[in-house]
């Protein structure tokens, strides 16, 4: 029967991923992963996670199974993340979170809560996005639509397009909205902008999801929430699909959320029995340990804090590597204005190389870039940035 079987194409991030390990060449260089790196070219442990870890072996009993929805600890704390611990949301109980395997795990309960449970056929996603989001909503059975983001002759946002787009759109349908660190353009909307989202979404009605993976990494940790946390003040009904893979390094750990807002308790209580008979039927229940560790560290004030001055730090070092990528272009003698990049937020940039500009640095250069032209600023080294900036000067 599997003569059947057709290979699949190679997904876009990880295949490049397979290409680069590949490459016998000892001068490669791969900005295609999304993952933070430190300057030594490692992807760090946290001090925090360590601690917290280690408390975890000395005081664990049992390997036991969790519930469907996982930790209820780390479910409270998840949301005092998201709203801050005093919002009514939490208080009135109109919240309610279940632990996912990362975020993609959230993405993919959501979207079939949303498409079994509340009726929606359709989902609009920006253009651009993260390359596997049609993936995951198509194969939750919803149809994918765009609306525009992007302005590639400007390299920057385009709002009024995106405006435009958003006014369109039917009640019925749903809204993907990246909370903040725009996956793969590092373009957000400033406040004003998001309060115009807002009034859009609450004069046409239709369902806003927030897709939150970067909290901490742009502006800072409640600052990167304002456009989510003014959702949540004024909206009845939100989905949050959330990752702890990047600001606690636990990419490997797969720690994720699915949270569903809704208007009263009774509701939120009915929607989240739904969500747990979805992911039964899928994964059965999350994976304990990653989840134990975020828990651990934000319920001891003293982790918490010295976790926001880790991730103050990480997110320091990538404005530094997009600083010094500028001004190490025009060192190298780029004609072209690259300064966008400097304002941008988070851990990913549009470039605006083009397939044969990226296929060359591949080739010539050792360069691995997604062929979007999404580059990976949190890749970046003081010892890798030279060669990098004189490969991209040579291909322009």
């Amino acid at each position: 029967m599997f003569e059947r079987v057709n290979a699949a194409p190679a997904d876009p991030i990880f295949g490049l991923t397979e290409a680069f390990k590949q490459d016998p060449r000892d001068h490669k260089i791969n900005l295609g992963a999304g993952i933070y790196k430190d300057e030594k070219g490692q992807t760090p442990i946290l001090e925090t996670v360590k601690i917290a870890e280690q408390r975890l072996v000395d005081t664990e009993t049992s390997k036991a199974y969790l519930g469907i929805d996982g930790r209820a600890d780390y479910a409270l704390e998840v949301q005092k993340l998201l709203f801050k611990p005093e919002h009514n949301i939490i208080a009135n109980q109109r919240a309610v979170t279940a632990q996912t395997p990362g975020g993609t795990g959230g993405l993919r309960v959501l979207a079939e809560f949303a498409f079994k449970h509340v009726g929606v056929r359709t989902v609009w996603i920006s253009d651009p996005t993260w390359a596997n989001h049609a993936s995951v909503f198509r194969a939750a059975g919803l149809e994918v639509k765009t609306y525009r983001y992007y302005d590639p002759l400007t390299h920057s946002m385009d709002f009024a397009g995106m405006c435009e787009a958003l006014e369109t759109i039917p009640s019925d349908d749903m809204v993907l909205l990246h909370g903040c660190c725009h996956n793969p353009t590092g373009i957000d909307p400033t406040f004003a902008q998001w309060q115009k989202i807002n009034q859009i979404s609450l004069a046409k009605g239709w369902l806003p999801f927030f897709d939150f993976a970067y909290q901490g990494f742009g502006k800072g940790i409640d600052e990167d929430a304002a456009g989510l946390r003014l959702f949540a003040d004024t909206h009845d009904e939100l989905l949050i699909a959330s990752s702890f893979s990047k600001n606690f390094g636990l990419y490997n750990e797969r720690v994720g959320a699915a949270t569903i807002v809704a208007s009263t308790a009774t509701n939120a209580q009915a929607s989240f029995s739904q969500m747990k008979t979805g992911i039964r039927a899928n994964y059965s229940n999350p994976p304990a340990h990653g989840a134990a560790v975020v828990a651990t560290i934000l319920e001891d004030p003293q982790l918490a804090a010295k976790w926001r001055e880790e991730v103050s730090e990480m997110r320091a070092r990538i404005q530094q590597m997009r600083d010094l990528f500028v001004a190490k272009l025009e060192e190298y003698g780029a004609t072209e204005n690259f300064d966008f990049i400097s304002h941008q937020n988070g851990m990913f940039s549009f470039s605006g190389l083009n397939k044969t500009q990226i296929e060359k640095l591949k080739k010539d250069h050792a360069v691995y870039i997604v062929g979007s032209g999404r580059i990976c600023v949190a890749c970046m080294t003081l010892k890798n940035i030279d060669q990098l900036c004189k490969a991209i000067v040579a291909v322009l």
